[in-house]
């Protein structure tokens, strides 16, 4: 499988550019946001959503001055989301660095993911960007939308395969469908080629989020999650929710009272771990995300068979075939 820098090379240059045009994007006249945002920039991840944003336009026209604000405003809401999660969850790191609200507390987390989302938006209105602002405007409400969904039927434990489509489609397809999107408006796409991109991209955040749902359940990983941390979490996913269709009555009553009472008591966990696997949980999880790949793949297809297509196809197998 070709390495994500091999994946870059049709937009290297454009990726490059992209570091300055975010670097600029998020100064600030007040020297506590600089430093929080130079901590931020120094543990950058993939870089997989700007790196969707310049591939989808270069295949549907070239990369423009619009690409590299589209790709900005985009790891801005990303990156704002991100730190906002993190003070919701409590957590304390993210990547291996500590989170800001580890180390600046709750309050300027929030105005720091605060400062972000308005950097974005300004970008985008200071440029006459609207149609990008609209792309990912939506995705941001999708997000929203979507946790809140995931929240209130995580309360009752009552999620079937349709909700959790529903809400990863929401949660995670939604800002890859936006990079994709965002990508072809900026290269002054037809509207329907920009829904074309905008599905292939939702297509690949439903195949990416469930791989991130099978980690969990899988032996051997490097995401440096241990197994079984969405159950602690009470989260229903594919896996989990594939076994409460096949398990008995006594069984799906175990399974709900782990989840709900004993998602801290590792034995109980561990063996509904081993419970999801003995009834074809990830190889059915595995299927699904696979389908998903599948259609994405078809949707390119498509497309004139140039670098930048290949790029986004050995992207997406990088999204399915990754090991974290």
């Amino acid at each position: 499988m070709p390495s994500l820098k091999e994946i870059q090379v049709p937009v290297a240059n454009h990726m490059l550019q992209f570091e300055g045009v975010f670097h600029n994007a998020i100064k600030s006249p007040v020297p506590l946001l600089n430093l929080i945002m130079r901590y931020l920039t120094r543990r950058k991840g993939k870089q997989m959503r700007p790196l969707f944003v310049y591939l989808s336009a270069d295949l549907c026209g070239g990369v423009t001055e619009s690409t590299h604000r589209a790709a900005a405003l985009i790891e801005l809401l990303h990156t704002a989301t991100l730190v906002h999660d993190d003070v919701v969850d409590n957590s304390n790191e993210r990547r291996g660095f500590f989170s800001i609200n580890a180390l600046w507390k709750n309050k300027i987390a929030v105005l720091s993911g605060d400062y972000l989302l308005s950097r974005g938006l300004l970008l985008a209105v200071e440029n006459n960007e609207f149609d990008l602002l609209r792309i990912v405007s939506q995705a941001t409400r999708e997000m929203s939308e979507g946790e809140l969904l995931q929240i209130e039927k995580a309360r009752r434990l009552d999620i079937h395969e349709e909700v959790y489509y529903e809400i990863i489609r929401k949660k995670t397809a939604a800002l890859i469908a936006s990079c994709c999107g965002a990508g072809a408006s900026s290269a002054h796409a037809s509207t329907d080629l920009v829904q074309t991109m905008a599905s292939f991209g939702e297509k690949v955040g439903m195949a990416f989020q469930i791989k991130d749902d099978l980690f969990d359940y899988q032996s051997v990983n490097h995401t440096g999650k241990p197994n079984g941390i969405d159950i602690r979490d009470q989260k229903m996913t594919l896996p989990l929710i594939h076994l409460l269709s096949k398990c008995s009555s006594a069984e799906k009553r175990f399974v709900i009272n782990t989840v709900k009472s004993h998602n801290t008591e590792h034995q109980r966990v561990k063996k509904v771990v081993a419970m999801v696997a003995e009834a074809g949980g990830l190889d059915y999880a595995h299927q699904q995300m696979i389908r998903y790949r599948d259609e994405a793949l078809e949707m390119l297809s498509k497309f004139p068979n140039v670098p930048s297509r290949q790029s986004l196809v050995d992207l997406v197998k990088f999204t399915t075939d990754r090991d974290r």
